[in-house]
């Protein structure tokens, strides 16, 4: 990206990613804590971070994964602060709604077997719907090493699949 010299070029520049990614990350938020405050609050930790160094941000090759990488660490700080004490309940199935496809809690423990590398790739790959290339500059890897593990993740969850105890 080209030397912006401009403050107020820069500015205008910052708020367009903030105003395009914003839904976005919020999502991302939301999803990995469930709550819609720490979900914003986490969104302007982000960007907070990233105005320490806002060239960062406007020289990378994809905006996008750079903020997903800052976002995944924010996110995964903030997950190793706050644990729960009490599991929550489940929510109850509603009349008239579909039951839940019985392979999805199968999946669910084959996510959470597998190692954090890959459970990271697949996330960004399948929820937040990152390329290969900018799952690699989010986590700061190799794109090949995001092809290995995202290969792996989803060969052991196949196998996990076919040996639980799930009959179609």
């Amino acid at each position: 990206m080209k030397t912006l010299d401009n403050t107020g070029e820069r500015g205008r520049l910052i708020e367009n990613i903030y105003r395009e990614m914003r839904p976005e990350l919020l999502a991302f938020f939301q999803w990995r804590h469930g709550n819609p405050h720490s979900a914003e609050d986490l969104l302007q930790d982000t960007f907070a971070a990233v105005m320490k160094n806002p060239d960062r941000l406007l020289r990378a090759d994809s905006p996008r994964a750079y903020l997903f990488g800052v976002a995944r660490n924010l996110s995964a700080e903030k997950s190793r602060r706050s644990y729960p004490t009490e599991e929550l309940p489940a929510e109850p199935q509603l009349d008239g709604e579909e039951p839940a496809d019985p392979r999805l809690a199968v999946m669910h423990e084959g996510i959470v077997r597998l190692n954090a590398a890959s459970r990271q790739v697949l996330e960004l790959r399948l929820h937040e719907e990152l390329s290969y290339k900018e799952i690699a500059v989010a986590l700061g890897v190799p794109v090949g090493s995001v092809r290995s593990r995202l290969h792996h993740a989803v060969r052991q969850l196949r196998e996990h699949l076919k040996n639980s105890d799930y009959e179609p």
